[in-house]
């Protein structure tokens, strides 16, 4: 049996299976299949009426803003995005399911559903995942950088989260495969069109052992606002986002910038100046977009835990000299590494007085940094040193 529902548009009835209309589930396939992604009208319709009432009211053609929802209901089997997800084990999300990424809900036209290949449990990418992103034209330094960061979080029980395209997400994913660790593909168009062609091996891997997913459904083709929409997703459903390179006009600027608009924050990695590559990350780093990042910790300490996953800052080796009081290190500096100098001598060197040489030469010489030789004093070259207390 079938329902029909009535419009001028058509001059006719449109005919929607009956299943579509049986569930949210099944109604928020529909409107996946019918509406682009982010579209406000689908958002409000849904919010009105609910998903099945508001996908009746859309295909009403009682508002001719929702024409575009009959003329592609018309062209479309409504119930066969649903009929080709079960045959094919994949995974239909929706709001509300335990394995929903609650962090795509900050969006304002957040996605009506989501479809999903290999795990489906995306839950916890909102605490324990990375985005990792960048040119598609990325350089061999890059791409090192790109496939280190991502082996660098995994170890430490973090998802990878990209877009499976040339370049850097390409080496993020590789980066975390290579580790045995979780990654994530996020695709413009149906799970089932692996984009590129070329990276059909990579997304089947990741489907195997991950998620690859989309906000298309099946049978979608990707586009080029399709693929500035699931950035948004990236940036939202992740803990923070970093890019590795990028120009100036780089797709991966605009996850960045949705990131920062959703107070998630974002990473980027230094290149050369002379690079066009790494412009655009320099770029959001100048204008405190950006925090910037050079490996995993670095990457840990801005997206993790607050008290569990902060780096330690980073320094060069403490030196005993380093310890010395102030004026304990003039003096030794006035030491001599050759020949001997007479406590005058070092005195006048350093510009400090004869008494006050000769109390810091003795704390310097009962730790190891002075000796005597000749009637006077040098400095000693053995490394087994500790600054007087």
């Amino acid at each position: 049996m079938s329902h029909l529902v009535r419009t001028d548009t058509l001059g006719g009835a449109l005919t929607i299976p009956r299943a579509v209309l049986a569930t949210e589930r099944s109604a928020r396939a529909a409107w996946s299949a019918l509406a682009e992604p982010e579209d406000p009208r689908v958002r409000d319709l849904i919010a009105e009426f609910g998903p099945i009432e508001g996908l009746l009211a859309g295909l009403s053609g009682r508002d001719s803003k929702h024409r575009i929802f009959i003329e592609r209901a018309a062209r479309t089997d409504l119930g066969e995005a649903t009929a080709f997800a079960m045959r094919h084990g994949i995974h239909l999300l929706i709001p509300g399911d335990p394995e929903w990424p609650e962090g795509v809900d900050d969006l304002t036209v957040p996605p009506v559903c989501l479809w999903v290949k290999g795990d489906p449990d995306l839950s916890s990418l909102a605490r324990r995942s990375v985005a990792i992103v960048g040119a598609r034209m990325s350089t061999p330094y890059g791409n090192q950088v790109a496939a280190s960061m991502a082996a660098g979080v995994v170890e430490r029980g973090y998802a990878v989260v990209s877009g499976a395209a040339f370049g850097i997400d390409k080496s993020a994913h590789l980066g975390a495969l290579s580790c045995g660790g979780r990654t994530v593909a996020v695709l413009a168009g149906g799970v089932d069109r692996a984009y590129p062609t070329a990276h059909a091996g990579l997304i089947a891997e990741i489907a195997e052992t991950g998620s690859v997913m989309a906000e298309c459904a099946p049978g979608w083709a990707p586009t080029r606002p399709r693929f500035l929409l699931r950035n948004r997703l990236i940036a939202t459903m992740t803990a923070g986002t970093i890019v590795v390179e990028a120009g100036l006009r780089s797709g991966s600027l605009n996850t960045a910038r949705s990131a920062a608009r959703h107070c998630r924050p974002v990473g980027a990695v230094p290149g050369s100046v002379m690079s066009q590559v790494s412009a655009g990350c320099h770029g959001i780093v100048r204008d405190g977009l950006a925090t910037l990042v050079c490996d995993a910790k670095d990457v840990l300490d801005l997206v993790g835990v607050m008290g569990v996953d902060a780096a330690p800052h980073q320094s060069d080796p403490v030196q005993p000299e380093d310890r010395l009081d102030p004026v304990d290190a003039i003096i030794l500096a006035a030491v001599p590494r050759r020949g001997a100098a007479s406590v005058d001598t070092v005195a006048f060197t350093a510009g400090q007085t004869v008494a006050e040489v000769m109390g810091a030469l003795a704390r310097l010489e009962l730790g190891g940094f002075v000796s005597r030789h000749d009637g006077g004093w040098k400095r000693r070259r053995s490394s087994r040193r500790e600054a007087p207390s």
